[in-house]
Order: C-alpha cells, then structure tokens, then sequence
C-alpha cells in the first residue's frame, strides 16, 4: 500500500453539503485533476497542483479526524488509476464511504460498499457529450445521480433523463441542484413541485455556510 501514491489537493473536515448525508460531519479528500471544464465548475483550484500522498499517509491524516463519513471528491476523482485502491482502503478502515465523480469516466472497478454520487452532465454544462450513459448500468440501489441545473431548458432536459431511465427506480435518490448565480432556487423548487417529479431538491450547504472557501 505504502507504495501507492495520489495527488491530493486538500484533506479537510467539514459538513457534507449536499446529498444523502448532508449536514453530517465529514472528511473531505480531494484528489487533483480533472479532464472536464464545467462552466459552473467551483473547484478549479483542483485541477492543478497538489501533493504527492501515500495511501498510508492519507488514511493516517483522515485517521486523526476520528470521522465516521468519509468523502473522495475532485476534481475528477476517477482520473487517478490509485483512486480505486484509496476508496477500498478507506472502506476496510470501517468509514461510511462516498465518491462524487462527474459520470465521464468508468464506474468499473469500484468497491461495492462506496455510495457514488454521479453526476449527469446538463447541456448548459457544457460537458454534456461526456455523459457516460454505459455507467448507469453499474449503479447501485444505495447510489445517487445529480444534476446541476442552469436554466429552464437544462430542466426539461433532466426531467427527460429521469424519465428515459427511470432513474427514481435505480437509486436511492435524483438530485436537482441549482447552479449558484445562474438559475433561482425558489424557481427549481417550484417547476419540480409543478411536475411533481421523483427527485430530492437541494442546496449546497456548505456554500450558505462558508461560501466558496476551499477547505469546506
């Protein structure tokens, strides 16, 4: 184990902000690096840099937060072959363990007892042709999908996904999101109360917290 080694751009301790475990006290590993540029995107301080850690050095730096919750976020996380072996390792520690990943990249490989929380990318992303649809294959009922919606079209885009793959029915949760600064909350909340659609809404915590500081 000592041998591998992932760029990592910051392990910190903060609340989950979104998802299934939002508001839950959480360690955040965010590995460096990511092959897509969202227009959205709120860590490109990520995609460059960073240090080299053993995973030895890693599990012992999120060992002294004494976290039950642990989350592998980017960047891209899967961009890094050694993420793999980082999430099973984290796993065997005994946290509770979850991935966010952008949907663009394979889901093989991943250890079974990792919650994914995957992205499917929105026209208004500008990222939409690296939508993975192959990876919906490889979710599991504990999963989630999420979508970040920039504007009224990107909605009726995800309301069609949602219903193309019956998303409701493969995972745990389809969450909408509002991009920040681009589409009002109040007015996502109100086209999914409208349509009545399968889907959690959500805002992301840690942002009315702390705002778009790293290390939260």
């Amino acid at each position: 184990m000592s041998e591998s080694a992932l760029r990592i751009t910051e392990i910190f301790y903060s609340l989950q902000g979104e998802a299934r475990t939002v508001g839950r006290p959480t360690v955040f590993v965010r590995l460096t690096g990511c092959p897509l540029r969202c227009h959205y995107c709120d860590s490109e301080y990520a995609f460059y840099g960073g240090e080299k850690f053993t995973l030895d050095t890693i599990l012992a730096k999120v060992a002294a937060y004494r976290p039950a919750f642990v989350c592998v976020t980017g960047g891209e996380p899967l961009a890094q072959p050694n993420c793999l072996p980082l999430l099973a390792a984290l796993c065997d520690a005994g946290y509770e363990v979850s991935l966010e990943t952008s949907g663009a990249l394979s889901l093989q490989g991943i250890d079974a007892r990792v919650v994914v929380v995957m992205d499917l990318k929105t026209p208004a992303s500008g990222e939409v042709k690296r939508n993975d649809y192959g990876n919906l294959a490889l979710l599991k009922p504990r999963d989630q999908v999420k979508f970040v919606i920039c504007d009224r079209s990107d909605y009726e885009w995800a309301r069609f996904k949602v219903s193309e793959y019956a998303l409701e029915r493969r995972v745990e949760d389809v969450l909408f999101s509002p991009s920040e600064g681009q589409l009002a909350p109040r007015e996502l909340a109100e086209w999914i109360l409208e349509d009545n659609l399968p889907v959690r809404f959500q805002l992301q915590v840690h942002k009315l917290l702390w705002g778009d500081q790293p290390g939260h």
